[in-house]
């Protein structure tokens, strides 16, 4: 390719904000950034000789550029990373985060429900968060559900319960459902768990010492004993909280941290002066990328779609006004960024940049143990080069349900965001080798049309029929240059005493302490996992329709509109004919054919 003539483009662009991309050859997207004059800034890539070795290797590949003018540099960021999100650049620091952050959920209910919670909330709903991983919000629900003693359960089962269920009875549910707590009553607890999830846990202590004091007083020691133990459990809570907070503000504490090749960001969030937890991000196209621009990178890309705190707490000098004005002017308050913390942020600030520390020590242990791992599976298989692996595995319950799973493994780690699930229907129940050979056939003539990257190695999770079905799948696709494996469990079905079967139908077994074994082991359990869980999840929806599908007159509102007013199926089964009867949409008539088809 010749080399770009960067004379013109710079003639002709304006001393202006805005967004620049860098193009390739073919059109795609080197690079997008954002200046608050297009001019100097796009100039300085072509006329700078002190570059870093990726931007230098970037410039080199650039075939055009497309600005877009903008009215600030506020606003040239907030175009700049959405582009960034939309268009993934290959020379751009890349924070990909699939997974939205949950949060707890008080629902909007008489009755709130305390709820693990992930997407947008209904507007009656009472959110708080966001928690920096599933954990969390669990341990939350845990801690909330023996000091308040709030429901869990869906609206269906609240609903239609006849008597308290077992959490009731072991003290961690004050049973609404059958109004064994007064609806007064109810909100209290509800109201101090939300103060407590503020950040007020002394206002609430305050006020539980107030009731208990009072019960003693009119001798009802029993109820006494209740909040007794309440503040028990509230107390202890508060001394296991390793993070409090003089101060009720939210904060996100971040820190950055480059150390043996890996650059890491950590997350440390309190919301009401407690520590929610913490979550470590290693970027993509990190190569050559100084700790501040990487740490400016994450609080844009981070916040573009996340609730931001009034105050961010950082390990490095943030010198972008653009950044902050951004910030406010989407969360509607001013954001105050802080690089030189004192007192207790400072504790926060030593603690997350300890966090990043584990966390490049943890990933490099593990690069390690899977760079000898793969080493050691390319020798044993005497393979010229082994990077990226797939592995097959069929699940199903004596034919029902059958589902099977890709897992890939790549870059030395699991890639969980390239997995597949493949339904398997049109095959006789319990025919291994056809789910096989659907699955694979499915896969692979999708990645001919479109070519997408290859395996290098395929496991089968089986013996020599499936390995001989994929091998035919293989060969009908034209695909002869990849190796495939089958693994046999053996007769013992032991772990450690698996079969490597090739194509040729020679069998090995590796040494149960051989790293080779392992990776294949890690790799097949994957497989396993991801094709029972999507089995179970297939198989659970079919039961559950299954023998409603089949009477008269009952389409899928009304389906929907049974499971929902009973509960499930169970609660259906047990359900009488006037009972039935009373669902919106369900006649009389209607009703007994459904009693009658139930049993």
């Amino acid at each position: 390719m010749a080399e770009f003539d960067s004379t013109h483009l710079l003639s002709t662009l304006p001393n202006l904000p805005g967004v620049y991309r860098m193009l390739g050859e073919t059109g795609d997207v080197l690079y997008v950034g954002k200046a608050r004059d297009l001019k100097k800034r796009v100039s300085s890539y072509f006329q700078k000789n002190d570059l870093s070795p990726r931007i230098r290797l970037m410039v080199g590949k650039i075939h055009a550029v497309e600005i877009t003018v903008t009215r600030s540099e506020s606003e040239a960021l907030v175009l700049e990373n959405n582009l960034i999100k939309a268009l993934s650049p290959r020379y751009n620091i890349l924070f990909r985060d699939d997974k939205s952050y949950p949060y707890l959920l008080l629902s909007g209910h008489d009755y709130p429900r305390l709820a693990y919670f992930r997407g947008t909330p209904q507007r009656q709903d009472n959110c708080f968060g966001p928690f920096p991983n599933s954990y969390a919000v669990r341990e939350s629900i845990h801690i909330l559900q023996k000091v308040f003693r709030l429901r869990t359960c869906e609206d269906s089962v609240f609903n239609n319960r006849s008597r308290p269920c077992l959490l009731h009875q072991i003290q961690r549910c004050t049973a609404p459902c059958v109004g064994v707590i007064s609806k007064a009553d109810y909100a209290a607890d509800v109201n101090n768990a939300a103060l407590f999830l503020a950040g007020k846990a002394n206002e609430v202590l305050q006020a539980i010492t107030v009731k208990m004091q009072h019960a003693a007083e009119l001798m009802h020691y029993e109820e006494a004993a209740l909040y007794r133990d309440q503040i028990k459990s509230l107390t202890a809570v508060r001394e296991k909280q390793f993070v409090t907070s003089n101060s009720q503000a939210d904060a996100d504490v971040i820190a950055v941290v480059a150390a043996h090749g890996l650059l890491c960001v950590n997350l440390l969030m309190i919301r009401g002066g407690r520590h929610l937890g913490d979550r470590s991000i290693f970027p993509q196209n990190a190569q050559d990328v100084s700790t501040q621009e990487a740490l400016t990178a994450f609080i844009a890309q981070h916040y573009t779609e996340r609730a931001v705190p009034a105050q961010i707490v950082v390990s490095e000098q943030v010198d972008e006004p653009a950044l902050v004005e951004m910030l406010s002017a989407q969360a509607g308050y001013a954001v105050r960024i802080q690089s030189k913390p004192t007192g207790e942020r400072k504790t926060w600030l030593q603690m997350t940049v300890n966090n990043a520390q584990l966390a490049i020590t943890r990933q490099v242990a593990q690069k390690t143990t899977q760079s000898a791992r793969l080493s050691a599976l390319q020798t044993a298989l005497n393979l010229p080069n082994l990077q990226r692996i797939e592995c097959f595995d069929i699940s199903h319950t004596m034919g029902e349900a059958t589902v099977a799973s890709c897992v890939v493994y790549d870059l030395e780690a699991m890639q969980n965001s390239q997995y597949r699930r493949y339904n398997i229907s049109g095959i006789t129940p319990g025919d291994d080798y056809a789910a096989m050979r659907d699955a694979l056939t499915r896969r692979y003539t999708k990645i001919q049309q479109t070519d997408a990257q290859r395996p290098d190695l395929i496991l089968i999770d089986g013996g020599a029929g499936q390995l001989n079905i994929a091998k035919a799948v293989m060969d009908d696709l034209g695909i002869t240059d990849i190796m495939l494996i089958g693994v046999a469990k053996g007769v013992e079905r032991k772990a450690g005493m698996e079969q490597l079967i090739s194509t040729d139908g020679q069998a090995t077994r590796l040494s149960p302490d051989d790293p080779a074994l392992h990776l294949i082991q890690q790799i097949r359990d994957e497989a396993h996992r991801f094709a029972i869980t999507g089995h179970r999840a297939r198989r659970a929806k079919a039961r559950v329709t299954s023998s409603l599908e089949d009477i008269a007159g009952v389409g899928a509102k009304r389906r929907q509109k049974l499971l929902e007013t009973f509960g499930g199926m169970r609660e259906l089964k047990n359900a009488g004919v006037a009972e039935i009867a009373q669902v919106e949409g369900i006649s009389l008539k209607l009703a007994e054919q459904i009693y009658q088809a139930l049993r």
